[in-house]
């Protein structure tokens, strides 16, 4: 890339960067979307998930305080608030995943100390880490692209899927409130993520960079799917057999 990409070929080569290993096509979520798993292996991915995301109020605070654009700082702010709830402390995402999870038949402690009882698979742990990195380490237009535009910009479309199959299995809206709030959410998040991503990436060479964390992103929540489908999948196929 050797010039600067307009805005809307920009946009559209950010989005296309998550399009080959979007959580979608994962056969985890081809699994889910058919109604082939069981509560208890949902019920895992959600423990699994709850330690992804438990720290990500932190992870957008120290994303929010290396913003040097105050409209940028503001937009950020909106989605930290969004996901701490200070006001209704029991809407916080990481808490509606717990109501979420209990609705699949797992306890509170399965989810507070699953890394003290060992059941934290290392291909979660290495997405929380990679989120730290995003926003501590890495460049501002590769942090906004591979958490706003990478991540949060898949789950309007993922989490349907998801829910449909849910409700068949007699969740309710409410036991799924987790997923209802960024289906809702995170399509604005995701735009603004494209906007502060374009804002920081102010030559080829950080759009590129950009580009290459969407890609980045989305393969490292795909191999966090990877190891859920391992161990809980196909792991229980395999001792049935």
């Amino acid at each position: 890339m050797s010039t600067l990409l307009n805005q809307p070929d920009f946009y559209k080569a950010l989005e296309g960067a998550r399009s080959p290993v979007h959580s979608g096509g994962h056969p985890f979520s081809v699994a889910w979307a058919n109604g082939e798993l069981s509560l208890k292996q949902i019920g895992e991915w959600a423990v699994q998930h709850f330690y992804y995301i438990d720290a990500i109020p932190q992870q957008f605070a120290q994303f929010f305080c290396r913003l040097d654009d105050l409209e940028a700082r503001q937009h950020m702010l909106e989605n930290l608030l969004g996901e701490e709830m200070p006001d209704t402390p029991e809407k916080r995402h990481p808490n509606l995943l717990v109501k979420f999870g209990k609705a699949c038949g797992m306890t509170e402690d399965d989810f507070i100390n699953a890394e003290h009882n060992g059941k934290v698979l290392p291909s979660t742990r290495a997405m929380r880490s990679w989120i730290w990195e995003m926003v501590n380490v890495r460049h501002l237009a590769e942090g906004a692209a591979g958490i706003m535009v990478a991540l949060e910009g898949q789950l309007p479309t993922l989490y349907p899927m998801y829910v449909d199959a849910m409700r068949k299995m007699g969740l309710t809206d409410d036991d799924m409130e987790f997923f209802h709030v960024h289906i809702e959410g995170d399509a604005e998040h995701a735009h603004v993520g494209l906007e502060i991503t374009t804002q920081y990436s102010t030559t080829p060479e950080l759009q590129k960079m950009a580009i290459s964390a969407v890609r980045a992103s989305t393969e490292m929540r795909w191999r966090m799917l990877d190891g859920i489908n391992e161990a809980f999948v196909q792991g229980v196929a395999q001792a049935a057999e």
